[in-house]
């Protein structure tokens, strides 16, 4: 080790040419130290650590004399003494005492008996009994409370319900490959088709009647859902200020967040018009006519304990024999029991 530190003051007096030549033949000669120590599997002791960590940051080539252990263990030293040096030199040298167990209790009791109380408020209420602490000692002493998080949108219409209306477009070709618009008031509480109409050129002021003839006399909901399509145009806006309601407008690209009316959409399509070619707007009108009557009165939704919009009486055995009786021109049936 003397010799190794000789080597050192050699070096720092050196000429900057020979520099690497000396740095080299010093980490020759502490490795040839270590295989000499008597043991049966050198050891590396924790000088040379800091040798080896002074050298990687001292000399670029340092890797290249370095036989006795890896270069990334070399590495890994280097950050594992600069987490040991950082920690010593943040470690806490002075600040307020801590605060006695007893003290500490009588904070959390008082926190949990106060629900609504916080720092201040507690702060306050120790000064009143002679107990000298910082508010920001009472605020670390505190347990974190969880905020409530905001209201989700799930929550909003469920908290709603009763109160809430969806309106949607969906388009319809028709055989002749002309497009026809329909348009759909659900209200949420019972899944309910308050009014439908269809057109093949929608205008806002189309679309502002259609709202007026689903609820006449001071019908209308308080909130109503929709998107942001540009249909819904000033006319259609002032219209439900006129009326009362409350738009709600889902976010850009977000069909989930009216979820009643595209699930209804969707029950549409498949259940009714994908099995059918609609030849006009009459047309139309009559088969959307005939699937709502089976849509409000006879269709069972999971969404209502398999009831439907329109509730069903449970019959029993003593009603008699069960019938089938067609709905939407045969695609789906009522089963219902009558006396022979």
């Amino acid at each position: 080790m003397f010799a190794l530190l000789g080597s050192l003051l050699r070096l720092l007096v050196s000429p900057a040419n020979l520099r690497d030549i000396a740095l080299e033949n010093l980490a020759l000669r502490q490795q040839l130290a270590v295989f000499k120590r008597k043991c049966p599997r050198p050891r590396l002791r924790r000088m040379d650590r800091f040798f080896w960590v002074w050298l990687f940051r001292s000399w670029k080539d340092w890797h290249r004399t370095l036989v006795i252990v890896r270069p990334e263990t070399v590495v890994a030293w280097h950050r594992k003494g600069f987490r040991l040096f950082w920690s010593w030199i943040s470690r806490r040298k002075s600040g307020r005492p801590e605060a006695s167990p007893a003290i500490r209790g009588l904070i959390l009791k008082m926190a949990a008996a106060n629900p609504l109380w916080g720092a201040p408020r507690i702060h306050g209420e120790l000064l009143k009994l002679g107990i000298t602490i910082s508010e920001r000692s009472v605020s670390r002493i505190l347990p974190r409370r969880r905020r409530p998080p905001p209201q989700t949108w799930k929550t909003f219409l469920d908290n709603h319900l009763n109160q809430l209306v969806s309106i949607d477009f969906f388009t319809v070709p028709t055989a002749t490959f002309r497009v026809l618009f329909v348009f759909v008031v659900l209200a949420h509480r019972r899944r309910r088709v308050v009014h439908f109409n269809v057109t093949e050129h929608p205008t806002a002021a189309w679309t502002a009647q259609q709202i007026l003839e689903a609820f006449p006399d001071d019908t209308a909901p308080r909130y109503l859902i929709r998107d942001r399509d540009p249909i819904y145009g000033e006319c259609f806006r002032n219209r439900l200020r006129e009326m009362g309601a409350t738009e709600v407008l889902t976010a850009p690209q977000s069909p989930w967040q009216n979820p009643f009316a595209e699930r209804l959409v969707g029950s549409i399509r498949r259940e009714c018009l994908d099995h059918m070619i609609v030849l006009g707007e009459k047309h139309l009108r009559r088969i959307l006519k005939s699937y709502f009557d089976y849509y409000l009165d006879s269709r069972t939704h999971l969404s209502l304990a398999k009831d439907a919009p329109t509730t069903r009486e449970v019959q029993g055995p003593e009603l008699g024999q069960i019938v089938e009786i067609p709905q939407v021109g045969g695609l789906h049936h009522r089963y219902e029991r009558r006396a022979a």
